[in-house]
């Protein structure tokens, strides 16, 4: 008797419903160092740009009547808030960027944690900077009141707060993981799905 030819390999469905590709841990802690390092290096670079070709106060058009640069140095947070305890502001920004060191080593499952960790990170580092390292944290090469540098700021829209490139990247950041978490982006990349009852287990009608 002759043999039946076997059908035709296909491929299995495992194969075919195959996940996405996603990050393995050291191309994204690479991703996100390099992200936050560019962030930082464009708020610094912006910032220096700002205290040598502007006096303090000075206002220069960009896109009016949208945007504007404006040199302003800021010792609190948004809006000038809280001037008078700049030191705490150091601290909250200090656990923030420990916070963010600690999901970067957690990293390794979805672009999107990546951008949203690196960019939180750099972001936070520029401040940071400014809080350490400008004065009157930093005179003359002399740490004078430590931590309490004021912030350089400089982009300025109609009806709200003088911001920086470091602020945007925080803000863009914070909301971009908050709707992670909301809508169950893990970072490993899984999504959280709501438990639906089977309708193979309803109950019959009597």
């Amino acid at each position: 008797m002759p043999d039946t030819p076997s059908p035709p390999d296909h491929p299995s469905a495992s194969a075919a419903e195959a996940p996405p590709r996603r990050p393995r841990r050291r191309v994204a802690v690479t991703v996100a160092c390099l992200l936050a390092l560019s962030a930082w290096m464009l708020d610094q670079a912006t910032k220096l740009w700002v205290e040598r070709s502007m006096e303090l106060g000075q206002q220069i058009d960009a896109l009016p009547p949208v945007l504007y640069w404006r040199y302003h140095l800021n010792p609190g947070a948004a809006f000038s808030m809280g001037t008078d305890h700049t030191w705490i502001f150091t601290i909250i920004q200090t656990v923030v960027l420990c916070v963010g060191l600690f999901y970067l080593t957690r990293l390794g499952g979805s672009w999107l944690w990546t951008l949203g960790v690196g960019g939180l990170i750099g972001g936070v580092a520029g401040n940071l900077t400014d809080r350490l390292f400008r004065p009157p944290s930093l005179v003359d090469g002399r740490f004078h009141q430590f931590g309490q540098g004021h912030v350089v700021d400089m982009i300025a829209v109609p009806h709200f707060a003088v911001f920086n490139v470091a602020d945007s990247f925080i803000v863009c950041s914070i909301i971009g993981l908050c709707a992670m978490m909301l809508f169950g982006l893990n970072m490993d990349g899984t999504r959280d799905s709501k438990a639906k009852p089977d309708s193979d287990e309803a109950e019959a009608p009597r």
